[in-house]
């Protein structure tokens, strides 16, 4: 049996943005070599890996790693084929640990993983429409039985209210206080869960009587945008291109995926939905819902909702698209905005 003491290198280094690839020079032993090397992957993509051996040393054998999980190895240094089939999309590390001459060197090279085939484009049908506060700054939509639970944002005027979807009428209203800028909200377990914005703190409600019960924290992501679940999970949105997979229990963020296209990312995801089995996401500024895989972060869709804007009064505090909530109607969204004066239901059609 051999023992080996480990060597850290700093090794190859991929920059898809700059669309080349550029080597450190400093790193004087080993680095990778992928043979069909391209500037950006998909999950159906193999990778040809091996070590390029710079000084002669004489290599044992070689593993590879991706997220510190094991993807392949190779005796000696021989080529090894690595599928990328199970990979999260985004920005990736592939880290080569290389057994030689009783130490472990290492060497590593990123790559841009996106998703494998061009989204499904979608457009929409209004089917209804109903009333809504104008003064309401929707961040978050969703549906308790047949009662709409919004979350509103702005500093000095955030609330969590329950409406009367087809009234508009307000059965009750909590202010968050003035400190706090209200963002999204999910409810699991007859519990509300709602976001802030730069506060880094949610808040914990009951669902029935929208009592505060508590509240949780969270340091990683950038800040509180959208959240939704499925059941299990809870998933929250943070301005850029990730959504955090929350622990339902604890509410720790324990892990995220990148929402990305076939050609790039998608950042300001901003409002959530779980829609059977997908992430409906609102990108900020945009008239579009990005219908995201859970699992790898993959767009397999885009609803344009071009024109719905133009189809509610028109006043000096409209602002953007947001609010996304789904009643378990088939094809069927209930979409709003930013002090709007309606509430669509739109059936979502295959353009």
């Amino acid at each position: 049996m051999k023992f080996y003491k480990v060597v850290t290198l700093i090794a190859l280094v991929l920059i898809i943005s700059s669309c080349g690839e550029k080597t450190n020079e400093n790193n004087s032993l080993f680095s990778i070599t992928i043979s069909n090397a391209k500037k950006i992957y998909t999950l159906d993509n193999i990778l040809n890996l091996s070590i390029e051996n710079k000084k002669n040393n004489t290599i044992d054998s070689v593993s590879y790693e991706i997220n510190n999980k094991r993807i392949g190895s190779s005796e000696k240094n021989n080529s090894s084929e690595i599928s990328l089939k199970n990979q999260k999309l985004g920005q990736r590390s592939i880290v080569a640990k290389i057994y030689s001459d009783g130490t472990i060197f290492e060497a590593s090279h990123k790559i841009t993983i996106v998703a494998t085939n061009t989204p499904v484009l979608y457009t929409y049908n209004i089917i209804e429409s109903y009333p809504h506060d104008t003064h309401a700054y929707t961040q978050g939509l969703e549906f308790k039985g047949d009662t709409l639970i919004e979350s509103t944002g702005q500093y000095k005027t955030s609330t969590l209210r329950k409406t009367n979807y087809k009234t508009g009428e307000i059965y009750k209203k909590v202010d968050i206080g003035n400190q706090y800028f209200g963002e999204g909200l999910t409810i699991l377990n007859d519990k509300i869960y709602q976001l802030t914005w730069r506060e880094k703190t949610g808040f914990i409600y009951d669902a029935n009587t929208l009592t505060k019960k508590g509240t949780f924290i969270y340091g990683k992501s950038k800040e509180g945008w959208g959240l939704c679940n499925n059941g299990e999970v809870i998933f929250k949105s943070d301005g850029t291109q990730r959504i955090w997979q929350l622990n339902s229990n604890t509410l720790a963020e324990e892990d995220y995926i990148e929402i990305y296209t076939n050609t790039s990312k998608i950042k300001s995801v901003n409002e959530l939905e779980w829609v059977e089995g997908k992430i409906y996401a609102n990108i900020y500024l945009k008239d579009a819902i990005a219908i995201v895989n859970a699992n790898t972060g993959a767009v397999e869709g885009v609803i344009n909702l071009k024109g719905l804007k133009d189809k509610v009064t028109q006043h000096k505090s409209l602002d953007v698209l947001n609010g996304i909530a789904y009643k378990g109607e088939e094809n069927i969204l209930y979409i709003t905005g930013k002090n709007w004066d309606k509430l669509f239901k739109i059936e979502i059609v295959k353009k």
